[in-house]
């Protein structure tokens, strides 16, 4: 049997990963892994994959090259004061390009391979003398994805008017489609006002 563990990275990505070297490790140790081109690391959250959570089998899953060591834990503190400086560099040049985008989080891989920059936008965005810019600047690969209202929730996190953390950053680990029929179910007025969330979608709840 493939031992298989998961991993937590920044704004609450997670993704699964090969152990071929069963490597001991306990939830919230830290591994380093690879990478597209590259490596990274993250926190581990399941060492025992129930069987309520599925694999996703279509891809080949990349593999843990080691527990993470001082040196690693060091880089990865370093890479988050990057992260900050790359962050406001990047709205600054969003609004030298005159682009209509809304910059969400930017996540800098542990070895520099990759600075990946996350942005909501209402309508498709030509970003590429952005990427060009970035680029030139940081001398590594540069990514920006685009992602919708709920994913910003869970990256940024925060609380709900509960007064406890958002599901989708606490539990939730995946999306599923939400509509009023959970609410009219629960004998829940329908006012949109107190069925959206701080995304504005109805609450996941």
């Amino acid at each position: 049997m493939l031992n298989v563990i998961q991993l937590k990275f920044k704004g609450e990505r997670n993704a699964f990963y090969l152990n071929p070297q069963q490597f001991p490790f306990r939830v919230k140790d830290y591994a380093v892994v690879e990478a597209e081109k590259g490596e990274d690391m993250g926190m581990v959250n399941l060492v025992e994959i129930p069987p309520s959570v599925k694999v996703n089998s279509n891809e080949p899953l990349k593999r843990v090259i080691r527990k993470a060591g001082d040196a690693d834990l060091v880089k990865y503190q370093t890479n988050k004061g990057v992260e900050l400086r790359a962050r406001e560099a990047c709205r600054q040049k969003i609004v030298v390009h005159n682009l209509e985008m809304k910059l969400v989080d930017c996540e800098y891989q542990l070895d520099g391979g990759k600075i990946t920059f996350y942005f909501t936008a209402e309508k498709r965005v030509d970003f590429r003398e952005l990427v060009k810019d970035l680029a030139g600047e940081y001398r590594t690969r540069i990514e920006l994805r685009q992602i919708g209202v709920r994913d910003e929730a869970k990256r940024l996190g925060g609380y709900g008017v509960c007064g406890l953390k958002l599901c989708c950053s606490s539990w939730i680990s995946e999306f599923a489609p939400i509509t009023t029929q959970a609410a009219k179910e629960q004998n829940l007025p329908l006012n949109p006002n107190k069925l959206a969330g701080v995304c504005g979608r109805l609450k996941c709840c």
